[in-house]
């Protein structure tokens, strides 16, 4: 016969072993803006995002192991898209998605005997700064109404501790991202603090843009937001001080990303396949 084990003792087995997989990972932030809402998490690779698109105005970021929440990205865009063709596109909310992985999560961690190694967060933006909603979803199924930002995965605490020092209400693109990588940069969030473009992932919910509003920020328009924040943060020589973090009129200074491609987010109409599963967290 086996061991006999107290439930609570499984439950803390559990939680331990959830929350040390995901420890071994990066922090992610996600944080309103005037114009939206950014999310901002560090990858390197170029093929295994960590964010994407559910749905017309709701976005998906996770930390831990990737193909444990690649299936459920997959899972909660089949989820939505089905609820959208049954009742109507506006039937369609993040919380509605975020109460439905709470459940998946939670039946996961107390009936299989492996719990995921995931943290989630799930965004919509609304037509005004008042609509905008972000949840954090962890692995044994909580979930939490986020207003403003949330740093989740890895050195959270550090991470969200710092990022609340920088955050404000109606930041500008700019600004939002320079907070972001302030708090990310804290020490003991990964190996090395030094963040560079091609090591990072950003996404934004465009809050001006109709129907799917879910952009990438690449290459030339993220090397110029990174100048952009940097020089907002760069202390005057004059006074000592940061500027006044006043973008300029110009195109380097507008919140609206260069990138107007079509969206790279999954289509809702169509089929999503994974990309791999590594077995180390991502």
């Amino acid at each position: 016969m086996p061991f006999y084990v107290s439930p609570e003792q499984a439950m803390r087995d559990k939680a331990d072993y959830a929350r040390k997989g995901i420890a071994r990972g990066r922090s992610c932030v996600a944080l309103q803006y005037a114009g939206g809402i950014l999310m901002v998490a560090p990858n390197p690779s170029s093929a295994l995002h960590k964010i994407s698109e559910i749905y017309d105005r709701i976005a998906f970021a996770a930390v831990g192991r990737y193909n444990e929440y690649e299936n459920l990205r997959k899972a909660g865009v089949t989820y939505a898209d089905i609820t959208g063709y049954q009742f109507a596109r506006h039937d369609v909310t993040a919380r509605g998605i975020a109460n439905w992985y709470a459940q998946t999560l939670g039946t996961i961690f107390t009936e299989s005997n492996k719990p995921f190694e995931v943290e989630i967060v799930v965004a919509e933006v609304g037509e005004q700064p008042s609509g905008d909603q972000i949840y954090r979803i962890t692995f044994d199924g909580s979930v939490t109404d986020e207003p403003g930002f949330v740093a989740f995965g890895g050195q959270a605490d550090q991470v969200s501790a710092q990022l609340k020092e920088r955050y404000s209400d109606g930041m500008s693109l700019a600004e939002a991202f320079g907070a972001a990588l302030s708090a990310l940069s804290v020490p003991g969030n990964g190996d090395s603090n030094e963040v560079v473009a091609s090591q990072l992932e950003v996404a934004i919910l465009d809050r001006a843009r109709d129907h799917r509003t879910f952009r990438r920020i690449r290459t030339a328009r993220l090397d110029e937001l990174l100048s952009e924040s940097r020089a907002l943060t760069a202390p005057d020589p004059k006074t000592g001080s940061g500027s006044s973090g006043t973008e300029s009129s110009g195109p380097a200074g507008s919140d609206a990303p260069a990138d107007s491609g079509p969206p790279t987010g999954p289509d809702p109409s169509k089929s999503d396949q994974g990309s791999g599963t590594p077995p180390n967290p991502v």
